[in-house]
């Protein structure tokens, strides 16, 4: 099987310093966040609070799951993503992600969001540029750049690795052009499967010669009870993608009791998953619980 990556997002701010404190503890090898500015709740900006979750601890790795490209000019992010890095001792991993579940968001940063695939392109060719090079000179379609140099650079070389989420073939595409790492959502087992061998073959199409470190970001909800940890999962992503998870929960989510969880994990690993970053999906009042079987009763299988 080799070895499987576990990570835990974070959860709300006014707690985030001790959460990924406990992280750490509980012995998962990520802690992440997603982001959105505008969304159908309370939503982080990522990289902001992977910065407190940094400073609050001294080994374990921050992923952003996932940093909304489009959103930001190419040369301010690169320059986040440097600082993130340097301050964390080299700690941060950058997940992206082009977005659009919320077009209202892309209106309010006067991003069209019919442009963000061909904006998140440019600006990963751009940042990648950034990070290892000096004097850079651009004429894209989106950023113009006139032999600049971004200083410092990341402490990571030759920059912290890339992680590409979606679903889409764009997306694999856009994985196999510039990621290090895959990390699709609400995938089955199959389809994380399938999209594995098609990022190989846009690969060998590019001549790349690296391997694409297989990922996968799922929520999850865990009791000894399975309809309840069933029922919390579906009331809890009914109300965040604001549509009816009823259906969808079992496929897309890891839901039930421990060994339900167990064998649902050992799916997706045996389909080529080695980076996993897990998101509850339960009540607030439930998330610490959920957390500490997770790692307690779930994760050990995989030691």
């Amino acid at each position: 099987m080799g070895q499987v990556d576990f990570g835990i997002g974070l959860r709300r701010l006014d707690n985030l310093a001790a959460n990924a404190r406990e992280a750490e503890r509980l012995g998962y090898q990520f802690v992440s966040t997603g982001e959105h500015v505008f969304f159908y709740g309370p939503a982080n900006n990522g990289l902001i609070a992977l910065a407190a979750a940094a400073g609050a601890t001294s080994s374990i790795k921050l992923m952003s799951a996932i940093t909304l490209v489009p959103l930001y000019p190419p040369p301010l992010l690169a320059k986040m993503v440097a600082t993130l890095d340097i301050v964390s001792h080299g700690r941060f991993h950058l997940g992206v992600g082009v977005g659009g579940e919320f077009a209202r968001e892309f209106e309010a940063c006067g991003v069209p969001v019919r442009e963000r695939g061909a904006r998140t392109n440019e600006s990963l060719a751009i940042m990648k540029r950034l990070w290892t090079e000096d004097a850079v000179s651009v004429e894209g379609r989106f950023t113009r750049l006139s032999g600049v140099t971004l200083a410092p650079k990341p402490t990571q070389r030759p920059h912290p690795p890339i992680w590409i989420s979606g679903r889409s073939e764009a997306a694999m595409r856009r994985c196999a052009l510039h990621g290090n790492g895959w990390l699709p959502y609400m995938y089955t087992p199959e389809r994380l499967a399938d999209s594995l061998e098609t990022i190989a073959g846009f690969a060998d199409e590019a001549g790349r010669e690296d391997d694409v470190i297989p990922g996968l970001h799922i929520f999850f909800a865990v009791h000894e009870d399975r309809d309840t940890a069933v029922e919390m999962a579906t009331q809890r992503l009914s109300l965040q993608y604001n549509q009816d998870f009823t259906k969808l929960v079992g496929r897309y989510a890891l839901v039930g009791n421990p060994d339900d969880c167990i064998a649902r994990l050992r799916e997706y690993i045996d389909a080529g998953a080695r980076t996993i970053m897990l998101n509850s999906a339960c009540r607030s009042d439930y998330i610490a619980d959920n957390e500490r079987l997770l790692a307690e009763a779930v994760l050990p299988a995989f030691s």
